[in-house]
């Protein structure tokens, strides 16, 4: 039987990154999460084992230590095997990247944050994303255009960034 999930507090400094963490965190990124947690709270515990080490939470932990945190609220996972807890660290960040967006509501909900005059960048969409002139869906189907574009980065974390955004708004991204 699980335990019932509890959230505690744990001074940052005792929190251990996975060695092997392969998700990267650009420090534009950190930047958007810290200003999130300053807007929002921290609403999302950072997971760890039973030693502290993270197994769900490493932008959060750097964001919190970018706004100088002290402690950050985490919820101790001590029931899954160590391959779950390996399988897991990659699962938590890549199956929230397989969801796509119905652009008609997108649209309508930036619209209506923007009559209240909310700062759309403490949700991570870019200007372009505000765009009125998203297809619809029916639009989006029958598109096929191809567009190259040219463009420079300062470091490759910013490349991933916008090749990931692009492809999880349904562009085919080639290198």
């Amino acid at each position: 039987m699980e335990k019932e999930l509890k959230i505690e507090y744990v001074e940052t400094k005792k929190l251990i990154p996975y060695l092997n963490n392969a998700r990267t965190h650009s420090e534009k990124q950190i930047t958007q999460i810290a200003a999130s947690i300053r807007e929002f709270g921290f609403t999302n515990p950072i997971l760890v084992d039973r030693l502290n080490t993270i197994i769900a939470g490493h932008g959060r932990l750097a964001a919190a230590n970018k706004l100088e945190m002290e402690t950050v609220p985490v919820l101790r996972i001590e029931h899954m095997t160590k391959a779950q807890q390996k399988a897991y660290v990659l699962a938590d960040n890549q199956l929230a990247l397989n969801a796509g967006w119905d652009n008609d509501l997108l649209k309508l909900e930036l619209a209506e944050l923007k009559e209240l005059d909310f700062d759309i960048d403490l949700i991570g969409f870019p200007i372009l994303e505000f765009s009125p002139n998203l297809p619809d869906e029916n639009e989006e189907k029958n598109m096929e255009q191809k567009m190259v574009v040219t463009v420079s980065f300062d470091d490759r974390s910013e490349m991933e960034d916008l090749f990931q955004e692009l492809n999880d708004r349904g562009f085919k991204v080639k290198i």
